[in-house]
């Protein structure tokens, strides 16, 4: 769970593009020339009062006759003034109609007063839920203004009630950009269409996906992260001599990088233990002086929690969270076993967005094992997420009383620290709490985590070149951890925008483990800001198939979906980055 609070110290833009809304990068950011629209639709009025629409009549002079000569032009405003006033009164048909006239009179080379005319009617109609009028009329605005900000907001309006979303996204990723994202309604607005694209992308595409196991230097990592763990500790010798054993030779598998065959053997040694169970069971109904047990076979919960683990990190909690239930609900299974599969399940629940079933597991998991640091240790992580910095605290602490070389509950309560005094905004106890990262990587030189959390609160403070001096020994230390690459990348971004350096530090951590998904989210933001947007959608879908989420999945398709909609823009209007023409 520690790369969970990296996001933390993510540069500004990272932030925005999280969210799904593309925006500048220092020197790379969008050429937009703010233009002023005269606009002179009526406010909107909350009433829905409908009345039949009068008859138009030609004007008249005082004598009562017409005057077919007058300028049509003055003619058309003033149809336009009557409709205004129509549509204050809340009679919509009545306005739709003098804008219609307004329409009709109005010479075609007034492009600008046509284009207001038009989203004018378009206004009424949206007042009178009339949603594909809207579309309609937004639409012929647009065309003779294609940077008419309100008609494109209103159009985006309409197409999401439609169920239009892509469309819509166009709509409002155009606003955000001819606004220069300083309208929070306008990117709000493109957020919220954004969440809910990738939400309903990812359902579809989460329940049919295929499992991706993810690379063997991730997954060593990970159970290297457990040091209560029964499964993380090494086989005996005496244990590999029992190849009769689905679980041994899962292991040996393990061991020698053969992922492939760790989730197949797990499952054998489950099976026989199931078969041996039933068999068990019959023969003691007819032989009641047979001996009785209640206690799994040696290896049933391990090869339980092993398979689970796997299927966790696959992505498949679908079938992971039943291996995992079974471990715990094993009362006479060792407590290690149970425990781990406790932080194991609680991990996915925060993953699933259940902070409060996660926090339950993890409280149950404490109390089966108070002195369990691995618990203890994930807990507080948790805490941090829920911003309890105070419980957070706790957990760490005590996880330093009781193994005080743990070296990963020392870096993680030392940013604790500094979280609490910098979200304070306490510069004595924020200084205090950095000079406590310097004493730190002092007593934990070969801790990497140390200097890596250290670098994000060096980050937060502007202290780039300390900063990036802890991301290069936190590198050294672990030369093998690909997200160590990337997170030097982003500081090369917010420090010196040197995208060309960023690049080449992403592309070594891709180099080391082509499944990182951290890495291709990351390089297919810079490629979005570079206007490479085929690339940026082939790093996005890879890191879409290596989602271990459902959340995940629907925000890597809300970053995907932002660049396919300013992809389309860059054809519609034009708009484009400074580097899209330019040779990559």
């Amino acid at each position: 769970m520690s790369d969970s609070t990296q996001s933390d110290s993510w540069p500004a833009w990272k932030i925005a593009l999280a969210l799904g809304i593309p925006v500048a990068v220092g020197g790379v950011g969008y050429y937009i020339y703010k233009k002023k629209f005269s606009d002179t639709s009526p406010p909107s009025k909350p009433t829905s009062v409908k009345e039949p629409s009068p008859k138009l009549q030609a004007r008249k002079d005082p004598e009562g006759s017409s005057t077919p000569d007058e300028d049509p032009f003055k003619r058309a405003k003033d149809f336009k003034n009557e409709g205004n006033a129509a549509f204050k009164q809340g009679k919509y048909h009545v306005a739709i109609e003098h804008y219609t006239q307004a329409i009709e009179l109005c010479p075609k080379s007034k492009k600008q007063e046509l284009s207001t005319f038009h989203q004018n009617k378009a206004a009424a109609h949206e007042k009178l839920e009339n949603w594909q009028a809207v579309i309609d009329e937004c639409t012929k605005a647009i065309e003779l203004n294609p940077r008419y900000v309100k008609a494109l907001f209103r159009r985006s309006r309409a197409l999401e009630t439609l169920g239009r979303k892509s469309e819509c996204l166009e709509d409002m990723t155009a606003v955000c950009i001819m606004e220069q994202f300083q309208n929070p309604t306008s990117m709000m607005f493109a957020d919220r269409v954004l969440k809910e694209m990738g939400k309903e992308m990812a359902s579809e595409r989460y329940k049919a996906r295929e499992s991706v196991m993810p690379s063997l230097l991730f997954v060593k990592q990970y159970f290297g992260s457990f040091t209560e763990d029964i499964i993380s500790q090494p086989i005996t010798e005496k244990q590999k001599l029992e190849t009769h054993s689905g679980y041994i030779r899962a292991r040996l598998a393990f061991d020698k990088g053969d992922l492939a065959k760790v989730i197949p053997e797990c499952t054998t040694e489950i099976e026989n233990n199931n078969d041996a169970s039933q068999e068990g069971d019959g023969q003691n109904q007819h032989d009641l002086s047979a001996p009785t047990s209640d206690e799994p076979p040696p290896y049933h919960a391990a090869a339980l929690l092993l398979r689970g683990t796997l299927q966790l990190l696959q992505g498949n909690s679908i079938a992971a969270k039943p291996d995992l239930e079974r471990v715990i609900d094993m009362d006479l299974a060792d407590i290690k076993l149970r425990v781990n599969a406790l932080i194991k399940r609680g991990s996915l629940y925060m993953q699933e967005q259940h902070p409060d079933k996660a926090q339950e597991d993890f409280d149950y998991a404490v109390k089966l094992d108070p002195e369990n640091t691995d618990v203890l240790h994930h807990r507080g992580q948790l805490h941090i997420l829920l911003e309890k910095t105070e419980d957070a605290l706790k957990d760490f602490e005590t996880c330093m009383r009781i193994k005080p070389d743990f070296a990963l509950a020392h870096a993680q309560h030392c940013y604790s620290v500094y979280r609490q005094a910098f979200t304070r905004r306490d510069v004595v106890e924020t200084q205090h709490a950095l000079g406590k990262f310097e004493d730190l990587i002092v007593k934990t030189p070969n801790c990497s985590e140390s200097f890596n959390l250290y670098a994000q609160a060096l980050t937060d403070q502007g202290n780039f070149q300390r900063a990036d001096e802890m991301f290069v020994k936190a590198i050294e230390l672990e030369p093998d951890n690909a997200t160590q690459y990337v997170h030097r990348g982003l500081l090369c971004l917010q420090w010196k925008q040197d995208i060309n350096k960023s690049i080449q530090l992403i592309e070594k951590a891709l180099e080391i483990d082509g499944k990182c998904d951290f890495a291709h989210e990351t390089m297919g933001t810079i490629e979005v800001q570079r206007g490479n947007l085929d690339k940026a959608c082939e790093h996005f879908e890879i890191a879409i198939n290596l989602a271990k989420s459902e959340m995940e999945m629907a925000h890597l398709f809300s970053l995907k979906a932002a660049a396919v909609a300013q992809g389309n823009l860059a054809k519609k209007y034009g708009i484009k980055t400074p580097n899209m023409t330019q040779p990559m």
